[in-house]
């Protein structure tokens, strides 16, 4: 992206420039140059987010490549973000209003991203198993010549899908235990016990559910997204600024990537985010949120919460005219039919081929915006402890 190809000359253009030894007055006119850039790149990051939000060819809003980008944004900003709050300033600034408040509130924030990150992150397992369950029922279709015994398996592996997509909110360990068990079970497993059925739904959601019971994705980004409010007056060209900023991207962040991964408890997740329509570098932000939020309504109409990755909505879509597919098919098939099927299985299998491809990246992304706000926390608490013992700009 052009504005993420700045982002190297911005950090060193500030580093020189606030090693320089120049009059209070320049000082302030270096941030205001600052400031203003830095509204610049986040405007431009999120209206390049906005513009391939558009894409009709499979790469669109909260696709896994979409939000990769979004992961990426967010990394950049954040280190634009840390360098006009920490280099070259006196760490006692950061102890004095606004920023004595305005701080600790983002780091508040910050940590309950950790938790959403951490739950996100797990979450992609619940995912993954969509796309395994998907890619048996490719496998069977493909056969040739196709007959009922392919077409079973395909439709068993598609019913289990389909459960899993239909569940709602608080009903995931019942309908997770019915759908892993079909692909953890062999064919001589069938009149398995009831322990050893709660036994592999147990690993299951040890894998997507690592959250406790009463962990809510719904409520930590209302908890975010609380007391954000836009500077005004004269803190509106103050370092209060960028704070807000990072503040409204982190929550924005975290809110769609709850929105597309089916995260714990996300029912009353938030459909509108606090931001004043009148910022000029946030207008791609309220597009987006707008469109995501409008998504979400539409899918919670039709109890369909296991998130609006497009992936996953395609596999849906598909999903369900494969299982009309298999509750009519009668041997032979009919060959027009079946054509029009074959179409359907290649788009279900370059879409397993997508979800393959890009869930282990997205999940390390997300993995490293956790360490990133771990480790940019850190610096600033380091520095606040320092306070009035250092002297000298900070390198």
């Amino acid at each position: 992206m052009p504005a993420t190809d700045n982002q190297g000359s911005f950090l060193n253009r500030i580093s020189i420039r606030r090693n320089q030894v120049v009059s209070m007055d320049g000082n302030h006119e270096q941030e205001l140059e600052d400031l203003e850039l830095f509204q610049k790149h986040v405007a431009d990051r999120f209206a390049d987010l906005l513009s391939q939000s558009e894409d009709t060819l499979g790469d669109g809003l909260l696709s896994i490549s979409w939000l990769r980008k979004l992961l990426d944004v967010f990394l950049c900003c954040e280190a634009e973000y840390k360098a006009i709050l920490l280099l070259g300033r006196d760490p006692s600034q950061i102890s004095k209003p606004p920023l004595d408040k305005l701080v600790p509130e983002f780091h508040d924030r910050v940590v309950k991203a950790l938790d959403v990150c951490n739950a996100v992150s797990h979450a992609v397992e619940t995912v993954r198993h969509y796309q395994k369950l998907a890619e048996i029922a490719v496998t069977a279709l493909e056969q040739r010549p196709i007959g009922d015994g392919q077409v079973r398996r395909a439709k068993k592996a598609l019913n289990s899908l389909m459960i899993l997509l239909e569940e709602k909110e608080g009903s995931n360990h019942k309908l997770t235990e019915r759908a892993w068990s079909f692909g953890r079970r062999s064919a001589n497993a069938t009149t398995s016990s009831s322990k050893d059925r709660a036994t592999s739904a147990s690993q299951f959601r040890s894998l997507s559910w690592s959250m406790s019971r009463g962990w809510s994705a719904a409520k930590q980004i209302q908890a975010m997204s609380s007391n954000l409010v836009a500077p005004r007056g004269g803190e509106s060209s103050s370092p209060a600024l960028p704070v807000y900023i990072m503040s409204t991207i982190t929550v924005f962040v975290m809110w769609a990537l709850v929105a597309a991964i089916p995260c714990q408890e996300r029912n009353g997740l938030l459909t509108h985010l606090p931001v004043p329509k009148q910022l000029g570098w946030a207008h791609s932000i309220i597009a987006l949120q707008e469109k995501i939020a409008e998504e979400w309504k539409r899918k919670k109409e039709k109890n369909r919460l296991a998130g609006l990755l497009e992936e996953t909505q395609r596999i849906e879509k598909l999903g369900v005219s494969l299982i009309e597919f298999a509750d009519s098919f009668q041997f032979p098939p009919d060959a027009d039919r079946l054509e029009e099927v074959a179409v359907q299985v290649a788009e279900l299998g370059e879409t397993c081929k997508k979800m393959d491809e890009g869930l282990m990246p997205l999940q390390q992304q997300i993995r490293e915006v956790f360490h990133r706000i771990v480790r940019s926390r850190t610096e600033v608490l380091d520095l606040l402890d320092q306070g009035g013992k250092v002297t000298a700009p900070i390198m």
